[in-house]
């Protein structure tokens, strides 16, 4: 039976965690939150290390693999944190690559948090694969505000989808866990003008089984 460790900043996880156990039922799977400090989207790189190693050497005590089930720390600091703990890490970050290949207008919009959209790997996913394209980055740095509070103003999020989907995006990038669980409103929107939402859970799950099929060879 794997055993693997999810770890999110608040909530946003919590559907990371029910998507493995969907598609690994057999997996035990321990979920630790930092709802203390969330959000983490406004931090430092610094002040997100200090937070998140301490939790990550603890998973690591206990499970196989860990999921940073987190954005924003993914494309801040997996690489420094990989160096520290002894488990494999599975990141999640923007799906930039996909929408770039699957947008018609050659104009998409990424939701994530000011940490994720300031982050060296985020620009480097749009030099790699978004090269000549516009990518438009609403201002999302609410949302997670909003969501762990369960405190969701549905208007500015509609408003906001309308106004990038109006520029032509069509396809919207959601760059943030938290994200996931509007996804269903988000859609309602973009629905109308024809833009695909994507959000990462099913690739991520991917890579942790070709991680867990390495780790028992």
């Amino acid at each position: 039976m794997p055993r693997i460790g999810v770890f999110d900043s608040g909530v946003g996880g919590l559907s990371v965690v029910n998507a493995i156990k969907n598609a690994l039922p057999d997996a035990q799977v321990e979920y630790i939150d930092d709802k203390a400090n969330v959000p983490y989207g406004s931090k430092s790189p610094k002040q997100l290390y200090e937070l998140v190693l301490p939790v990550l050497d603890k998973l690591s005590e206990t499970n196989d693999v860990i999921v940073v089930a987190c954005n924003t720390v993914s494309t801040t600091l997996i690489n420094q944190l990989r160096q520290k703990i002894k488990v494999p890490l599975v990141a999640m970050e923007p799906m930039v690559k996909l929408a770039v290949n699957i947008s018609k207008s050659k104009i998409i919009a990424i939701c994530a948090t000011p940490t994720t959209l300031a982050s060296e790997r985020f620009a480097w996913l749009k030099n790699e694969y978004a090269a000549g394209l516009k990518i438009i980055e609403p201002d999302c740095s609410k949302w997670a505000y909003m969501i762990e509070g369960n405190r969701i103003d549905h208007k500015i999020i509609d408003k906001q989808i309308d106004e990038v989907c109006q520029a032509g995006a069509d396809v919207i990038v959601l760059g943030c866990t938290h994200y996931h669980w509007i996804e269903q409103d988000i859609k309602k929107v973009a629905v109308s003008y024809n833009a695909t939402v994507l959000q990462p859970e099913q690739p991520v799950i991917e890579q942790l089984q070709r991680v867990l099929e390495q780790i028992s060879e």
